[in-house]
């Protein structure tokens, strides 16, 4: 149905306590459509060795010949809801490193603690795997040094926020440090996870049904990161939404009843999927303006060609707790269709 109305990509999460296995999903979809690309937003280098990553992703490659996106990230939701940390920077470059290898084709070096052995996939060619069809490695970061990194290893740039001077300024570092690693002739194709609800005639930012369908995804730019000891406001938050993220943190994550070492399971119930009891009062219509495109469909094709000269290539909507089939309709015919 998303490639009759004119979607280009499919982005899957790769959350283990929240959703269904990532790659499981891309194969089930990869058998569903013959023109969609499919990428992982984001695969968690870390929670699986890096040969299982090349692996299951030249697996689906195989599936879906040429349609296939490995984005890749440090785990905010993948790790922390298991109350852990991000991985470091030096592990994804690592992971990267060995996976870009075996996708090419080459033997490389695997380590675990002092041992190191020299790994290749032996059987390239017998229909298990496809690593004749490039598989571009994306990103997501937003940090001063992932941006670096970014720029150094990764083919693409996966990112949040809707202000077109952070997807600026963000791919100037990028490109800086692409040419500083030597890789100028690298075009970073960018894309950008939000959500969106076209609304109808009369229809105010504040339904029911703009709630229900992006409010999960809006609300994220107010999540706490979890820490046992410190645990840090906002992450996501642009300076203009500060003081509301800090109100969702007095009012929200410090009255959750779960005990603090425990907390981050209570945090991230219904991450992306629906608003729980009480979090309704922080849906501002400037939170919901920020994080998503809602709005009248004239204004949204505004934003998105504003976001498209920054230098965005593809916009992500976040399908939350809602009929996939009704958002797919929607900016399919308002949207897609005038672009």
């Amino acid at each position: 149905m998303a490639e009759d109305y004119g979607f280009s990509h499919a982005w899957f999460y790769d959350s283990q306590m929240l959703y269904s296995d990532v790659y499981a999903s891309m194969a089930l979809c990869a058998y569903h459509t013959r023109t969609l690309k499919l990428g992982t937003c984001v695969s968690i280098l870390g929670n699986r060795i890096a040969p299982v990553t090349a692996h299951s992703i030249a697996t689906i490659n195989e599936l879906a010949p040429g349609r296939t996106i490995l984005g890749v990230g440090t785990g905010f939701t993948g790790r922390n809801v298991m109350g852990m940390p991000p991985i470091q920077l030096q592990t994804m470059r690592e992971h990267v490193e060995i996976i870009r290898d075996l996708l090419c084709g080459k033997e490389t070096l695997y380590r675990e603690n002092s041992r190191e052995r020299s790994i290749k996939f032996l059987h390239p060619n017998g229909g298990y795997i496809n690593i004749k069809n490039p598989i571009p490695i994306h990103m997501a970061s937003n940090g001063p040094k992932a941006l670096k990194l970014t720029g150094e290893i990764a083919d693409g740039w996966i990112t949040l926020g809707l202000d077109p001077k952070h997807t600026v300024s963000g791919l100037n570092t990028i490109r800086e440090c692409a040419a500083a690693a030597g890789r100028e002739s690298v075009r970073i194709y960018c894309s950008n996870i939000t959500s969106g609800c076209v609304l109808r005639p009369g229809e105010s930012v504040d339904s029911s049904r703009v709630h229900r369908q992006v409010g999960p995804m809006a609300i994220l730019l107010l999540h706490t990161n979890w820490d046992p000891v410190e645990m840090k406001i906002g992450p996501f938050a642009p300076p203009s939404l500060e003081p509301l993220a800090k109100r969702y943190f007095n009012e929200h994550i410090l009255k959750m009843e779960t005990p603090i070492d425990r907390r981050y399971q209570e945090m991230h119930l219904g991450h992306l999927v629906f608003i729980r009891p009480g979090e309704e009062k922080f849906l501002t219509p400037e939170l919901i303006r920020s994080a998503t495109l809602t709005g009248p469909a004239g204004e949204i094709i505004d934003r998105i060609h504003a976001l498209e000269e920054a230098g965005v290539d593809n916009i992500a909507l976040n399908v939350c707790g809602t009929d996939a089939r009704e958002m797919i309709r929607e900016f399919g015919n308002e949207i897609i269709s005038r672009l």
